[in-house]
């Protein structure tokens, strides 16, 4: 039970944090994109430090839950964080959730409920050998790392959900190696712990993918990049947990029928959250709240030439 508890509150700050996060850094110029110069406007935004303290309060709480209980558990209750953060959407656009939004709240809540019973997550197992340990890691921070020299490519708006997937599988590293941290604590103590490299890994990836994720709110609107990240998170932490740290997961064909089952409705609900019209459409010299025709038809041509020509001011709304 602390273990859910902590998880949904983690979840509840993080959805609030992201929304406050993005809704400022929209109006943040468009050449910082992928800049740590980014950063550096975004703290001069009031609204966007309270989305951090938000963030930070979420982050310590998922810690904590992570330090109680198995990654693979853990991380299907913080993809809940995106209910939490329509929420606030729809609250700031004053729409109503309606079927669309109930729907996809079921199946988000069906689709971890499913994953949770048929996998009985927990943990117990040999954790992985160094070759097999640096093999996941490497593949999940390598197709992070691809990702985003892709998205450089793309228009805005493809860029953005590219950046958030890459912000997301570096989020589900970041939750293994923090669960990889409170077990050398608790083994050792928090001076033990330090003498292992994951405490400094797990800081060093939560900058740049907090960089990432700024990124992507700032390059288009808020559907186009909260369920991306939010879907590839925790399927990012639970192949990191079974990769390395030892969790288990039941493997009878019945039981990985309704784990995919699970995972499947996870990921379809996140979508359909994310997609609702409650979720802010504005983008970057465009409107804090403006229309998703205006941002989604001239918003990727517009996007493209700003990045070929990144000097030269653009334009800030609000």
């Amino acid at each position: 039970m602390a273990v859910f508890l902590l998880a949904i509150g983690g979840a509840c700050c993080l959805g609030l944090g992201f929304v406050l996060q993005q809704h400022a850094a929209q109006r943040a110029p468009r050449a910082d994109l992928l800049r740590w110069r980014l950063l550096l406007d975004l703290v001069r935004m009031p609204e966007w430090l309270v989305g951090i303290g938000a963030m930070v309060v979420g982050l310590v709480l998922s810690a904590l839950a992570l330090g109680l209980g198995e990654v693979s558990l853990v991380e299907p209750l913080l993809a809940t964080n995106l209910v939490f953060a329509m929420a606030l959407a729809s609250v700031l656009t004053r729409q109503s959730l309606g079927r669309s939004g109930w729907g996809g709240v079921l199946l988000l809540g069906v689709g971890v409920t499913t994953f949770i019973l048929a996998g009985d997550p927990r943990s117990g197992g040999s954790p992985a050998g160094a070759l097999r340990h640096w093999l996941v890691f490497g593949v999940v921070a390598g197709l992070a790392l691809l990702l985003v020299s892709l998205a450089r490519r793309l228009p805005l708006f493809e860029e953005a959900t590219l950046l958030a997937v890459a912000a997301g599988l570096l989020y589900g590293l970041q939750d293994a190696l923090t669960r990889a941290t409170a077990s050398h604590v608790d083994s050792g103590g928090l001076v033990s712990a330090l003498h292992h490299w994951e405490p400094y890994v797990v800081v060093g990836l939560g900058a740049f993918g907090l960089l990432l994720v700024q990124s992507a709110f700032e390059a288009a609107p808020l559907r186009m990049s909260l369920p991306a990240l939010t879907a590839a998170q925790p399927l990012a932490g639970i192949v990191c947990a079974v990769g390395f740290l030892g969790d288990r997961l039941r493997v009878t064909p019945g039981a990985l029928a309704w784990e995919a089952a699970g995972l499947a409705a996870m990921v379809a609900g996140v979508v359909i959250i994310g997609r609702h019209p409650a979720m802010p459409t504005g983008t970057a010299g465009t409107g804090a709240t403006g229309g998703a025709g205006g941002g989604n038809g001239g918003g990727d041509e517009g996007g493209a030439g700003e990045r070929n020509g990144d000097s030269g001011s653009h334009p800030v709304s609000g």
